[in-house]
């Protein structure tokens, strides 16, 4: 995705290697530079931070610290989509926190930013009307068929999902309760646990240890925002 690469030529520039490239698909590198490395604040992560501000937009409010709003990273977006979609944004420095309010769909390129497709979903799947995320040919080769994967777990939510070529349309709805799998892919994992939150009845989500990926405390953060959750024995 051209926003990774950006942050890598950003972070290199910064050590003082020059690469030289026009369109992000072809670079110049010049041999023997030196590395300067120098010592960095490592900023915090908007692909995981989704979920829990998207969690806030549905469930009541989130607060996440560390976020910085003028990162390469293309995940920021979220903020983007959240406001479009109604959603309360407060910005104070790299604290920002989202509010619930009523939500209405939303219309997003997420080409360059396939990893907001599932906390993309759980939104969508609250708000009012349909809702079209567009770039699902990005979703094919990840940690499962994400389109599909979303398409059917959602689909047993209540929440139907279906696609006009490669744009994924999520037609909000009221979530309902479902035994749910994650097909061991920590981004579905989180969004339908993200999704459940508006849920009347209980949803069960099997294979939720996969969030181990890339969030290990997803879980403890959602009882921090007030998630009713059990652990099941197998």
């Amino acid at each position: 995705s051209r926003p990774y690469i950006e942050m890598t030529l950003e972070i290199l520039e910064r050590s003082g290697i020059a690469i030289i490239s026009k369109d992000l698909s072809y670079f110049s590198i010049r041999g023997k530079q030196k590395n300067n490395s120098k010592q960095y604040d490592i900023e915090g992560d908007w692909s995981g931070a989704a979920f829990a501000l998207v969690a806030g937009a549905i469930a009541g409010q989130s607060t996440v610290d560390q976020l910085n709003t003028s990162s390469f990273q293309g995940d920021k977006n979220i903020l983007k989509v959240l406001e479009e979609s109604g959603a309360k944004v407060d910005t104070h420095g790299r604290r920002i926190t989202v509010s619930k309010s009523s939500l209405v769909a939303f219309d997003y390129n997420a080409e360059d930013t396939p990893d907001l497709f599932p906390p993309l979903v759980s939104l969508a799947a609250n708000c009012s009307g349909t809702s079209k995320i567009h770039g699902i040919s990005r979703l094919i080769h990840k940690e499962s068929n994400r389109f599909e994967t979303l398409k059917k777990e959602f689909g047993l939510l209540n929440i139907r999902i279906d696609n006009e070529g490669d744009t994924m349309l999520v037609h909000g709805g009221k979530i309902g309760g479902a035994s749910v799998f994650s097909h061991l892919d920590h981004r579905i994992a989180m969004a339908l646990f993200v999704a459940a939150l508006s849920a009347k009845n209980p949803v069960i989500i099997d294979g939720m240890e996969c969030i181990s990926k890339s969030y290990p405390g997803f879980l403890k953060d959602m009882a921090g925002l007030g998630a009713d959750h059990s652990i099941l024995d197998p």
